[in-house]
């Protein structure tokens, strides 16, 4: 009897926050997230955007996500919250934007600061969901234990790649080595590279390893000839070599579907079909799927974040296609480029490529958004298979890239900036239900990354009106389709990786952004924007309709004052005054004090009119 009464009270204290106890009655649910993927790879969306399936720069090819959005909802106009991997993905998994999470950058965090939630695997936990990880996560979170930092595992089975990599289940790859081949090294070499053939032989790359052992003198410049590689470099220092970093082109040391990205797509369905047993793969086993409970899966596959090595299939066929090279004006548009962005152009400078190295590092990044899209149809079929069979209802997301990339768009490559290309980054999401997500139905109200944890969320089971869930920063998509949340006049976000502390804010007519904070010490001089100087903001504005690429800086032009004056006010307010969140983490990521900055409470509130247009 003591223990109904338990029960039942347990379940009166949990009923707001769930809508219905039923696990059964839950969706399975899959995110799928790719890496630095541009959303012009994906032709569903560049008929969206421009009436015309290919890209601006050629020819693109994305069957299965094209059938997603035929299949169910886009949402157009997304935007991530950060342009780099870790804090975009850390926003998506709590639900908050980075001045609301004090996450910045590629820190380490841990979860017992005072302002700090779950992350929406512990959630689904708690929903009743069943919960895995496999690929990419990015998420840096620790846990306190004894005044120590230690990690800290927010999905029920996440399956570690790193470590079965290290294990031969990729074609590339780079770990720390502290020995090679079971010979131990007098220095531990920190990123040795390897690329693994489809016999399971390991092929390194690294200067200190070529350096300290004879027997693999000239191993990188065969990997170079092998698997014909084209790699970042900077002219001033010389010539590409070996050993320069990041790869922007080459060919899979493996086949189609053995790649590090398929057998995150091999393991998913083996997962899904593993009901006997503890599911086994390398040296890790992991327990079988429990059937009464729903399912919440993310995968987040690699590509086509570098190194970019698509299967040769796919490389040789892209190799046919001509493309529009993005074409980089120094003379004017580096001229007039803030000081912070011209800091990323230059550390990813591409525009002293030649024109064939351009075309190549172009071809191959299509041609591994290509091989990827194989390896999504592949598992969004493998979970509708798992669903359908057992009569359960499902749920898909998909998002295309933590954030875009560049292909010598600006003159560089990478991310880390608030142009259109870099942050611009659509989501499709795909119900059995179809009256919460239509099929073939295009919304192009402005989204935002923070909207995919209040969505997963809500299709769980969560009511989001209860006070537990007031912390997240996002709308559900559901509700956005169906018009029954705000509309957004602008979004907003901040990075500070590589460029330094830097905010953007964008509506349907302009991007403005500008510099935050003077350095990086959290806590210290947190308002310091309010009272710097136009010229120390190293301010942007760019007009979207008249100059869609974004090259012409107009924030210091005389006759766009009045509009840079109130998109300044408006983004010092969101991300400076409205709840800011700062936090001493330190290097051990053990610290837990909180700075916070109130100034203007309630400026973030999805309007900003600007009147007196040109």
């Amino acid at each position: 009897m003591k223990h109904q009464i338990v029960l039942l009270l347990l379940l009166t204290v949990l009923s707001p926050i769930y809508n219905g106890v039923n696990a059964q009655n839950k969706p399975n649910i899959l995110w799928v997230l790719t890496d630095d993927q541009r959303f012009d790879s994906i032709r569903a969306f560049n008929k969206m955007t421009t009436g015309k399936e290919m890209s601006e720069l050629g020819y693109v090819e994305s069957p299965n996500v094209d059938r997603l959005a035929e299949m169910g909802t886009t949402f157009i106009n997304t935007y991530c919250q950060s342009p780099a991997c870790a804090p975009s993905r850390t926003a998506m998994h709590l639900g908050r934007y980075p001045f609301r999470s004090g996450i910045f950058e590629f820190e380490y965090y841990n979860n017992k600061a005072a302002h700090f939630q779950p992350t929406l695997p512990e959630q689904m936990e708690q929903l009743g969901y069943q919960t895995l990880h496999i690929g990419k996560l990015g998420v840096r979170i620790r846990t306190l234990k004894n005044g120590r930092a230690v990690k800290h595992q927010i999905y029920q089975t996440d399956i570690d790649f790193k470590k079965l990599a290290e294990e031969g289940f990729t074609d590339w790859g780079k770990m720390w080595a502290k020995e090679v081949e079971g010979e131990k090294l007098d220095t531990p070499i920190k990123n040795l590279e390897f690329f693994v053939t489809e016999e399971g032989k390991f092929e390194y790359v690294s200067k200190e390893l070529e350096e300290s052992r004879p027997q693999y003198k000239g191993s990188g410049a065969a990997a170079m000839k092998k698997y014909d590689l084209l790699r970042q470099y900077n002219e001033k220092k010389g010539p590409q070599t070996p050993f320069s970093p990041g790869i922007l082109a080459g060919v899979s040391s493996r086949k189609s579907g053995n790649t590090r990205d398929g057998f995150y797509a091999q393991i998913f369905e083996a997962y899904l079909n593993n009901l006997e047993g503890d599911y086994t793969i390398g040296s890790q086993s992991f327990d079988k799927i429990d059937e009464s409970k729903p399912l919440f899966c993310h995968i987040g596959f690699d590509f086509p974040h570098t190194p970019v090595l698509p299967p040769k299939e796919y490389a040789e066929r892209f190799e046919k296609y001509d493309y529009q090279i993005p074409q980089f004006d120094a003379s004017s548009e580096f001229e007039k480029m803030p000081k912070q962005l011209k800091q990323q152009v230059k550390q990813a400078y591409t525009d002293h490529f030649t024109d064939a190295e351009k075309l190549k590092m172009i071809q191959y990044y299509y041609a591994f958004c290509a091989y990827g899209d194989q390896l999504i149809g592949q598992s969004v079929d493998a979970f509708i298979d798992y669903s359908e069979k057992r009569n359960q209802e499902w749920m898909i997301v998909y998002v295309c890239g933590d954030h875009g990339w560049k292909l010598n768009d600006h003159g560089s490559v990478s991310k880390f900036s608030p142009w259109e290309v870099d942050v611009h980054n659509p989501i499709i999401v795909v119900s059995s239900d179809k009256k919460k997500f239509p099929k073939g139905k295009v919304v192009e109200d402005f989204t935002e990354f923070v909207d995919v944890a209040p969505t997963i969320l809500a299709s769980g089971g969560a009511d989001l009106e209860h006070a537990s869930f007031h912390y997240l920063d996002g709308l559900n998509l559901a509700k956005v389709a169906a018009e029954e949340a705000p509309k957004r006049d602008y979004v907003i976000g901040e990075s500070h990786a590589v460029t330094g502390p830097r905010a953007f804010i964008r509506t349907k007519e302009y991007m403005f952004s500008l510099k935050v904070r003077p350095n990086k010490k959290r806590g210290e001089n947190m308002e310091w924007a309010r009272n710097a100087s136009d010229k120390e903001l190293d301010m942007c504005l760019y007009a979207i309709k008249d100059d869609p690429k974004e090259v012409n800086n107009l924030a210091y032009n005389k006759k766009y004052q009045s509009i840079t004056k109130v998109m300044k006010k408006k983004l010092i307010d969101i991300v400076l005054g409205d709840n800011r969140v700062e936090v001493q983490w330190g290097k051990k990521a053990d610290g837990t004090k909180v700075f916070r900055s109130k100034f203007a409470e309630g400026a973030h509130d999805y309007r900003l009119k600007i009147k007196g247009n040109l």
